[in-house]
């Protein structure tokens, strides 16, 4: 284990992001977000990532330049007690839909590491940082359906008949729990919180083609092997309370068996302090989704804009944070 002592071990950091250029996005991540990624469109980018499809790396502090992988094997504890076994169980991103995404679904854990070479289910969630008039999501199945009918309906091209599409609004959020068909429409910015995973099957895309001419593959058998078939009762949003204490306000988003999620809203700009405190159980990774700041820590500060995304090791300094801004806090 790391020496306590060298403190810099345990000071946050910011991150950069992998980009994707899936052909159903837009550019509001550079546009509006500075990613300053060279893809257009950019759909995607993977802000807290260790997976190979799409690492992270560290863009501040003293393990500048190396990706969070590599730091994580290096330091496992800065996963915290409640990951002794060194893994890293998160993927967060960021989602820009300027066209719908595809129809698909994610497999459980057990499917996967029994047919994915020992790999992550995908269970997720999503937060709407922004909705276009008249945005909607697929989620899962207006009626119960067999096997077959989904089949004949995806033949037929009248797949979409069956789904739940639910208009959605900034400020909404959605868990998806693996099993469930799901897309995200044209028109939403999302924040996604996710297993670390990148299983998805696909069971209908609108017919598009990618620049070699060819349709996007689909998984239709594995797809219906994994997906719920019955009906699904229109997701309804929870009750959120905020609780409020000097110059910060926060509430639950979603607790489940792979993350906790809160929304956080800081406002110290008259001179109060936010005091944020990491604990020996696990990791927290704050996603800035709107405004600006400082973090401040001994031995150093971190100066965040939205769309910035900072990982702080479990056992982390007391922190400071001075601004006004929101963001998505995420522990594993």
């Amino acid at each position: 284990m790391t020496n306590r002592s060298m403190s810099w071990n345990f000071e946050p950091f910011l991150l950069k992001p992998a980009g994707k250029d899936y052909l159903w996005g837009g550019t509001r991540l550079n546009d509006e977000f500075a990613k300053g990624i060279d893809l257009n469109p950019l759909a995607e980018t993977w802000e807290c990532s260790t997976h190979p499809d799409g690492p992270s790396t560290v863009a501040s502090g003293a393990l500048v330049g190396q990706t969070l992988a590599a730091v994580l094997d290096a330091h496992p504890e800065f996963l915290g007690s409640r990951h002794p076994d060194g893994k890293f169980p998160l993927l967060i991103k960021f989602i820009d839909a300027k066209k719908d995404l595809s129809v698909q679904v994610h497999p459980d854990d057990d499917y996967a590491r029994t047919h994915e070479n020992g790999q992550n289910g995908k269970s997720e969630m999503w937060y709407v940082l922004d909705a276009q008039k008249g945005a909607k999501l697929v989620y899962g199945l207006q009626h119960d359906c067999t096997e077959q009918e989904l089949r004949q309906a995806i033949a037929d091209g009248t797949l979409m008949n069956h789904l739940q599409q639910v208009p959605i609004q900034k400020d909404d959020l959605f868990f998806i729990q693996a099993g469930t068909i799901h897309a995200i429409g044209a028109g939403a910015l999302v924040a996604e919180i996710q297993e670390n995973s990148n299983l998805t099957y696909r069971l209908y895309d609108y017919d598009r083609v990618v620049k070699d001419g060819k349709k996007r593959e689909l998984h239709i058998d594995k797809a219906l092997q994994v997906a719920n078939l019955q009906s699904s009762a229109e997701p309804r949003q929870p009750l959120r309370v905020l609780k409020y204490r000097q110059g910060v306000a926060s509430e639950l988003l979603t607790r489940c068996k792979y993350f906790e999620v809160y929304r956080m809203l800081v406002n110290s700009e008259r001179r109060q302090q936010v005091h944020y405190r990491a604990d020996e159980v696990s990791f927290r990774v704050l996603l800035c989704v709107d405004g600006c700041g400082t973090i401040r820590f001994d031995g150093g500060e971190i100066t965040f804009y939205k769309g910035d995304c900072i990982f702080v090791p479990a056992n982390s300094a007391v922190l400071t944070i001075h601004g006004q801004a929101q963001f998505l806090d995420v522990r594993g």
